[in-house]
């Protein structure tokens, strides 16, 4: 995210840099952190998704606030651009701070309102037909202010419990039971608000005045990143506002994390109906689906596999191609995104017909593992040729253009090394001096445990 930051130009921080692969890398590994915290929390997929929308928003603030806390450290004492290696060295404390300190406070928080909101949902299936009680740890590290909670006995309708339900604080570790009505006496309304009021006294902001089951929010609108006013936010309360006008820079950066949100959430509806005509179809095995972040994995039946004795084997013998190409494709569907091994299969006049063995989102490419250090250059050409025999195929309508190269292990890709082969593969000339027609317009480079494809035009 950082490296973002670093290209911005200008004395003020674009708030478009929200949208960015690299915050948008930050943003999601974050609110996975936080989603990690309710794995095992039982609820139904629509609550689900629906805090787990709640911590991609949270997080996208949260990466708004800490980049334009580090945008000054651009600049030293002098008004100079600072060099990459400095300026990331003097955002370290910030990064620290926010991601270290912050969210630990921040997945405990996360962890008790998932928790308390499925809690809501299952209640809210038996209704009024039996009262909630409020209820603390009872140890002796219950806040005195909580304690004035403990026992406090209304049914689910209640206002109360939109306003006093927990989690009440950083921390919280008060919940909520259901009790049979015969058991346990109503407690007075006025008597229960009095109790919510002494309880939150030192909540002067409101920040956890919010009930997590009935918004379906892990988070609270109004946080520690937001200000007063997002509570009353037609955007924030997810109503449709085409002619909305950011007041401010976060109001802007709000819109653009739930517009980059609305993306993700259309990209999995479309996935998951590519999904059904795969696993619908005989021309396909292994079709997997990723209900949380849309990915789709499957191969065709016409899919060559190179796992044979007499197959070349890469990185100390463990490795054949089939088994990379296999790699590739689960980290793509860990991704979130669509990758299909294609037919390799097509005969004509008894020879194979060239072929590509990836679709990726649409994008039909060849797949090539890197097994070694250096440039990739030769690698450029090799797959020239073979998209090129490829495109000639009378039976192709839409011409690939792209190559995707796959690194097993990380230490083999070099973003110089990257840089230099790309712009030999642009300029190179033939021996008439006459340019290459090139085939390759992309270079998808995806590197084993990231969680972004790094993408470079041509």
């Amino acid at each position: 995210m950082m490296t973002a930051l670093f290209r911005q130009k200008g004395a003020i921080m674009d708030v478009n840099i929200i949208a960015s692969n690299e915050a948008q890398q930050f943003i999601n590994t974050h609110a996975d952190i936080l989603n990690s915290s309710f794995n095992s929390v039982k609820m139904t997929d629509g609550m689900r998704r629906r805090l787990q929308s709640s911590n991609y928003i949270f997080s996208g603030l949260k990466a708004f606030h800490e980049m334009n806390e580090a945008f000054p450290s651009l600049i030293d004492e002098n008004g100079n651009r600072k060099p990459f290696e400095q300026f990331y060295n003097d955002v370290q404390k910030i990064n620290q701070t926010y991601n270290r300190n912050y969210l630990r406070a921040e997945y405990n928080f996360v962890h008790a309102s998932a928790q308390m909101a499925a809690k809501w949902e299952q209640y809210a299936e038996d209704g009024d037909r039996y009262y909630l009680q409020y209820r603390t740890a009872g140890d002796d590290k219950v806040r005195p202010e909580h304690a004035a909670l403990n026992g406090v006995t209304l049914p689910q309708s209640d206002p109360f419990w939109e306003t006093y339900y927990p989690p009440n604080g950083w921390n919280c570790r008060c919940t909520v039971v259901q009790v049979r009505k015969s058991k346990y006496p109503q407690t007075p309304r006025d008597e229960a608000m009095a109790r919510g009021q002494e309880a939150l006294q030192n909540d002067t902001k409101g920040l956890f005045r919010f009930n997590s089951g009935k918004q379906q929010k892990a988070v609270p609108d109004y946080n520690p990143y937001t200000i007063k006013r997002c509570r009353d936010c037609d955007i924030a309360k997810g109503k449709v506002n085409l002619a909305f006008v950011p007041e401010n820079d976060l109001c802007a950066a709000c819109r653009l994390v739930r517009d980059c949100l609305d993306k993700d959430i259309h990209h999995v509806s479309n996935n998951r109906k590519y999904y059904e005509k795969l696993k619908g179809s005989r021309s396909y095995k292994d079709v997997e689906f990723d209900s949380a972040n849309g990915g789709i994995k499957a191969t065709h039946v016409g899919h060559i596999d190179h796992n044979n004795p007499k197959e070349e084997k890469f990185f100390n013998g463990k490795y054949s191609s089939t088994d990379l190409e296999k790699e590739c494709q689960e980290n793509l569907f860990s991704m979130g995104h669509s990758a299909i091994l294609m037919d390799e299969s097509k005969r004509r006049g008894g020879k194979q017909l060239p072929a590509l063995d990836l679709e990726l989102d649409g994008r039909i490419m060849d797949i090539r593992s890197v097994t070694g250090y250096g440039w990739y250059s030769n690698i450029f050409f090799k797959k020239d040729n073979q998209l090129r025999r490829y495109n000639q195929r009378e039976d192709i309508v839409s011409t690939a253009d792209s190559l995707c190269l796959y690194f097993h292990s990380s230490k083999m890709f070099d973003e110089h090394n990257m840089s230099r082969s790309i712009k030999y593969y642009k300029y190179f000339r033939k021996n008439d001096g006459l340019p290459l027609d090139k085939q390759i317009k992309h270079v998808y480079c995806v590197i084993n445990g990231e969680s972004t494809i790094r993408v470079y035009d041509i």
